[in-house]
């Protein structure tokens, strides 16, 4: 006689321990929804799933709307989520550990967990050193800034939104860890900038000027790229922060230069964009492309660059978000040796307000291009910026 079991009645602690072994956001959400008994045997919140695999935030597909709709690459299908804060006119300017860095036409800089809809404010703008006034009545020029040299210049509020900060990078989730710090790169100055949690201004990192094409955290430390791929190793964990420079052999063309940090390794991408005549009826205009990316890993004995040709099973995600590598085989949807790229380079500009924006997959083992796929590219999108941007869904 064949007897029926009742999954809902296990015990409450085997329910919990087969939920610690779940790794995917997703699942986790499934497992929980099963029944009630479940539901109530382990947390709402998973603290201990790994970096999940990204998905993909695509721009506003109405301009007065607070839906946004993000692409997951594991199921093609996309996730919406009411999320005020980052629409209607606002700007991502990074995301880091799950985390959206918004910028609006005020001073307030906002981190926001797209998941759980919890806030924290950062220091705003006018507490940068090179923001000298502020004053709401002088409209058209409300900011006042200080260049390098000492002279003093204007900006209104929407081109500080946009054009200020190029990126903020994380140390940590602010969920994790109380103590996380946020590095920011200046747009026309090519300086970086810290604070710390709770406090109350912006602070320059002396004699890290110029390494502003990226920023990355390991292991207690930032590391910043220039554009020849010379790094500054900062530490901002004490009162002063501590520079130091490694110069690298110059890395000789390339447009745009990431770090992304994988387990012990420090790998330095080089992006190359191409210029392209879009004769769009009564819209012709130039846009720039992807054509190809190299990527390098750090040899510290050297210290050098060394060319990478294959990397296995990783797989990389690079853009305005904090670099990510992670392993293919750890999930569905995305292929290993692969670089997954968004567009980071024309917001500031609206290089692709009358086209599509660059981003798909690049294969180094080939150095092919191809699109994402199911991509939802036949979704009418009246803007395009933002541009997309990786997200990594993390509920904590």
């Amino acid at each position: 006689m064949k007897m029926e079991v009742d999954w809902t009645q296990l015990p409450p602690e085997l329910v919990e321990a087969i939920s610690k072994k779940l790794t995917v956001f997703t699942d986790f959400i499934y497992f929980r929804s099963v029944c009630r008994n479940w539901r109530s045997s382990i947390p709402k919140t998973p603290n201990h799933l790994p970096p999940q695999l990204p998905w993909l935030m695509l721009p506003q597909s109405q301009p007065h709307q607070s839906r946004r709709a993000f692409f997951n690459l594991s199921t093609y299908k996309l996730h919406f989520l009411n999320l005020p804060e980052a629409s209607h006119r606002k700007r991502h300017c990074g995301s880091s550990h799950g985390w959206l860095i918004i910028l609006d036409e005020t001073p307030t800089v906002l981190l926001l967990n797209p998941l759980t809809r919890v806030k924290i404010h950062l220091p705003p703008l006018v507490t940068f050193p090179n923001v000298v006034g502020f004053s709401y009545s002088d409209i058209g020029r409300e900011y006042t800034l200080s260049s390098s040299l000492g002279n003093r210049y204007n900006l209104n509020l929407r081109q500080m939104r946009d054009v200020f900060i190029k990126k903020v990078v994380l140390s940590s989730s602010p969920a994790k860890d109380s103590n996380f710090i946020a590095v920011a790169i200046l747009n026309q100055t090519g300086d970086l900038a810290y604070c710390k949690n709770g406090g109350q201004c912006w602070t320059i990192i002396e004699g890290a000027q110029s390494y502003s094409e990226d920023v990355i955290y390991k292991k207690g430390l930032f590391y910043a790229v220039g554009k020849g791929g010379s790094m500054a190793v900062c530490d901002v964990s004490g009162e002063v922060s501590r520079v130091s420079v490694i110069q690298m052999p110059r890395q000789i063309g390339g447009d745009l230069q990431y770090l992304v940090s994988s387990e012990d390794e420090l790998f330095l991408v080089t992006r190359y964009l191409g210029l392209e005549f879009d004769l769009e009826p009564y819209h012709p205009h130039f846009i720039y492309r992807t054509i190809k990316f190299e990527v390098f890993r750090v040899n510290w004995s050297g210290p050098q660059w060394e060319i990478v040709r294959s990397l296995g099973d990783k797989v990389l995600f690079i853009g305005e978000n904090s670099s990510l590598a992670l392993s293919a085989s750890d999930f569905s949807g995305c292929v290993g040796d692969c670089i997954y790229y968004t567009d980071d380079y024309s917001e500031t500009n609206y290089d692709d307000v009358y086209g599509e924006n660059d981003l798909g997959i690049f294969k180094l083992q080939d150095g092919s291009i191809e699109p994402l796929p199911s991509y939802p590219r036949n979704l009418h999108y009246q803007l395009q910026w933002p541009p997309p941007l990786w997200v990594t869904p993390n509920p904590c």
